[in-house]
């Protein structure tokens, strides 16, 4: 928690104030039992004879002002102590919500992929709110409970010794139980806001998949599942609430023994007359206000508690480190005679995965080129052009661009020059103009149209009411798949990359766009070169060279009418998409 304590930073005047507004209002409430003690010894007084009855209502009157001005006061300071703690808590979860946000823009796929998004999500509101509450009541009670507790003691000795050592008694108890309880409490907490990130995460996946749920009658099942999460995390929060519940009455018990003992002795001391009547009520007085504070500094404790496991949660995000090996965008120069991309034995492991996702692979590609890229279900062909705008590190070997490893050259720089449309299409909430100038802020409605052309989806704007200006909601689920990889492929043309990369972009497109995609992407005037990942043999047939991945092992790399003739996996991939041997499709030759 401690690390986190910097984000009050900004807020230092307020983080001040705050507990220093309590100790005034502290302060004035430790008065107040002296003041009705000495009430009741004037009003004694007056029934025993020896003070006027005159003079005995002036006293009681005028302490009774007294009792309204520092009532009075103590409400200002109390308001003036909850704004500015208020204002401070709020400022700190707003600052800490913003750097993990920018924390997580900065992590790479490894940290992204090994946290996981609900993950993310849990620690950015729920930890960070539990952090905002633990803070807020952290500055206006962690100075004003002690003070009061420890204040009242002394106030006790002050009137009686032997009293004083009741208090002392009693609140040391209190004391044992009340961090004893929080040291059990803090990693049950811990663990607790875990079982809340996995119900976040079967929330999180059911809603995103709800369609596939329904289409196979899953309802049941996510139902049970969820259930037995719900009630995983349920039960925690039950087990260590009880433990937590322990602190009020155990607290109560503790006092009413104090409270007990208290009036025993200080009966034997009035009638010994070492006491009076006021005194013992004031001492009661102050046993009730340690009560009372006893009840805020447990439920402080509590709060505390769970602000303190999800600091550490939150904390853990912030202290992240991207994995990737970062160089800057100055480092390297261009080798003369190099290819423009070339992977020199590279192999690729996801952490925690047990085998390689690529193994060994080695190629290279002149600049203008076409690459396919082809190969079974999780045989490595995502995994492969991530590489190339450096999403993840080589585990071995080395990805060069013009002879310049890309880990020695900065991200931004790299990716800059790339345009990648990612197996999952994915639009942001917006309109179609704000979307598609992802790819170059400064493009023009000329150059969006243009883009537009080439990735087919002319279509999409021009049936759209206000054309470019056309609201997409959130996650583009306005528009139908092949909408949407036909809006995000023009999203990647319209900033000209060196390097575009179609990563099973268009899965959802029929035959003839698919064929008249590649058609334009040929036609391209700047001449990019290209990776082309799909499924389709169709698609990648009129390629330059066609790379075919089987098992994250490279096993052909050549023409179309070369792996048909020398690479088994690539023909069986063809001949499957094939009726016997004629197409089912005819592509547009290229």
């Amino acid at each position: 928690m401690k690390d986190l304590l910097v984000y009050l930073k900004h807020y230092k005047l307020q983080s001040v104030l705050a507990p220093l507004f309590k100790l005034l209002e502290a302060s004035f409430e430790l008065l107040i039992p002296i003041i009705v003690a000495s009430v009741v010894d004037k009003i004694n007084a007056v029934n025993a004879g020896g003070v006027t009855t005159a003079d005995g209502t002036r006293y009681v009157v005028f302490a009774c002002l007294i009792l309204v001005a520092l009532g009075v006061v103590g409400l200002i300071s109390a308001v003036c102590a909850q704004y500015f703690a208020a204002k401070a808590a709020v400022g700190f979860s707003k600052e800490l919500r913003s750097d993990m946000f920018k924390k997580a823009q900065s992590l790479s796929y490894y940290e992204i992929d090994n946290l996981g998004t609900s993950a993310m999500i849990t620690r950015m509101t729920t930890d960070v709110n539990q952090v905002q509450t633990g803070v807020n009541m952290w500055l206006r009670l962690f100075m004003r409970s002690p003070f009061i507790v420890f204040g009242a003691m002394v106030m006790a000795f002050l009137i009686s010794v032997t009293a004083g050592w009741v208090f002392a008694v009693t609140i040391a108890v209190l004391l044992i139980v009340v961090f004893g309880i929080m040291l059990i409490t803090i990693p049950m907490y811990r663990k607790t806001q875990g079982k809340l990130d996995k119900v976040t995460a079967a929330t999180r996946e059911t809603l995103v998949g709800s369609r596939v749920v329904r289409a196979f009658c899953k309802e049941g099942e996510e139902i049970r599942e969820f259930d037995k999460r719900n009630s995983a995390l349920t039960k925690s929060q039950k087990f260590v609430g009880g433990i937590s519940a322990l602190m009020n009455p155990l607290t109560y018990a503790i006092i009413n023994v104090g409270i007990i003992v208290l009036i025993h002795v200080g009966a034997g001391r009035v009638y010994d007359g070492a006491l009076t009547q006021g005194q013992v009520i004031a001492l009661y007085n102050y046993m009730s206000q340690i009560l009372i504070e006893l009840i805020k500094l447990a439920n402080l404790i509590i709060t505390v508690t769970k602000c303190f496991a999800c600091a550490d949660r939150v904390n853990e995000i912030l202290k992240m480190q991207p994995a990737l090996i970062h160089g800057t965008a100055a480092e390297g120069t261009a080798a003369e005679g190099a290819p423009f991309i070339k992977f020199d034995n590279v192999s690729m492991r996801y952490s925690g995965g047990g085998s390689d996702a690529l193994n060994s692979i080695s190629f290279t590609v002149n600049a203008g080129e076409t690459v396919g890229i082809i190969g079974g279900t999780g045989s490595g062909k995502s995994t492969l052009v991530n590489l190339i705008p450096h999403f993840y590190d080589a585990t071995e070997g080395e990805i060069l661009i013009d002879g310049v490893n890309v880990n020695a050259v900065g991200d931004e720089a790299l990716r800059e020059e790339c345009g990648v449309v990612p197996q999952r299409a994915v639009l942001f909430k917006g309109t179609i103009r704000e979307n598609i100038k992802w790819g170059n802020e400064n493009a023009t409605d000329e150059q969006i149209n243009s883009a537009v052309e080439l990735a087919c989806a002319a279509d999409v704007v021009n049936n759209k009411p206000d054309g470019l200006d056309e609201q997409v909601e959130q996650g583009g689920k306005n528009f139908s798949g092949g909408q949407r990889q036909r809006l995000t492929i023009a999203r990647a043309l319209v900033r000209k990359p060196k390097i575009l990369i179609l990563d099973d972009s268009a899965s959802a497109l029929d035959y003839a766009t698919d064929a008249q995609l590649r058609k334009n992407l040929r036609s391209l005037d700047y001449n990019p070169t290209v990776f082309l990942v799909s499924q389709r043999t169709s698609s990648v047939r009129y390629a330059d060279k066609i790379l075919v991945l089987d098992g994250g092992n490279l096993v052909g790399c050549g023409t179309h009418d070369e792996l048909l003739e020398n690479c088994e996996v690539y023909r069986e991939i063809h001949l499957s998409q094939y009726s016997g041997g004629e197409e089912l499709a005819k592509g547009v030759e290229l």
